[in-house]
């Protein structure tokens, strides 16, 4: 159980929380323990979001698809870890992304209503859960106000550091040549060249109808222009 506590304190929302009062909020609250075997679908993309859903060990596979079906974005998410605070409140109360058990995967969850009723009366918890959501809402309007790219290859790397939420590890992108031609508004000919030049300098791994990126931060030489959520 200490084991238990001492994960959740690492997360952001619970960080400068006293084991006093992290005790006193677990006692005015039922968790819901969840246990998930490798390959387990844990969340679907769309599905409503009322709880708020801890990754306390194993690894799940984030996989979010653009509304139009065209492309889809695949990164990894290692415990401890928050899955998409930010979905918990607005106009849409969805999941944007697929998630899906990588390993075994341990999860606790804390249903909305006492996320409004106890946990919101914590100053820390508040305080971090604002910090969590502004942050978000900076980064997204720093983006929309960045200088276009130049060049087909920054370009690519500038639409996929768009669309990861972490700016580490591998990722991948699953996309026809024609239609990130399209997301680009370039012509497929340029785009090929261009990834092919990325794939000699190591950055990339071209594969049919999907690019591999071992490292995604390896890119960020290529333009540093683009801000990613870190939860």
């Amino acid at each position: 159980m200490n084991t238990m506590f001492d994960t959740l304190l690492q997360l952001p929302l619970f960080q400068g929380l006293g084991h006093g009062d992290f005790t006193s909020i677990l006692e005015k609250t039922k968790l819901h323990f969840t246990r998930y075997n490798e390959g387990d679908v844990v969340i679907e993309q769309g599905t409503s979001c009322d709880q708020l859903f801890f990754l306390l060990k194993g690894e799940l596979s984030i996989e979010t698809t653009s509304n139009d079906g065209t492309y889809t974005f695949i990164e990894k998410i290692e415990a401890p870890a928050v899955i998409e605070p930010q979905s918990l409140f607005g106009m849409k109360v969805h999941y944007a992304s697929n998630y899906t058990a990588l390993t075994e995967v341990n999860a606790i969850t804390i249903c909305k209503s006492f996320v409004l009723t106890g946990l919101m009366n914590y100053d820390i918890f508040r305080l971090n859960y604002m910090n969590i959501i502004s942050n978000r809402a900076q980064s997204f309007y720093h983006r929309i106000w960045e200088t276009a790219p130049q060049g087909v290859e920054e370009k690519i790397v500038h639409f996929i550091l768009q669309h990861v939420e972490r700016p580490q590890g591998e990722k991948t992108l699953k996309v026809k040549m024609e239609s990130l031609a399209a997301c680009l508004d370039d012509t497929r000919l340029n785009v090929s060249k261009a990834l092919n030049s990325m794939q000699e300098k190591g950055v990339v791994v071209l594969k049919r109808k999907e690019i591999y990126i071992p490292e995604v931060s390896k890119l960020i030489w290529v333009s540093s222009k683009v801000d990613c959520v870190i939860y």
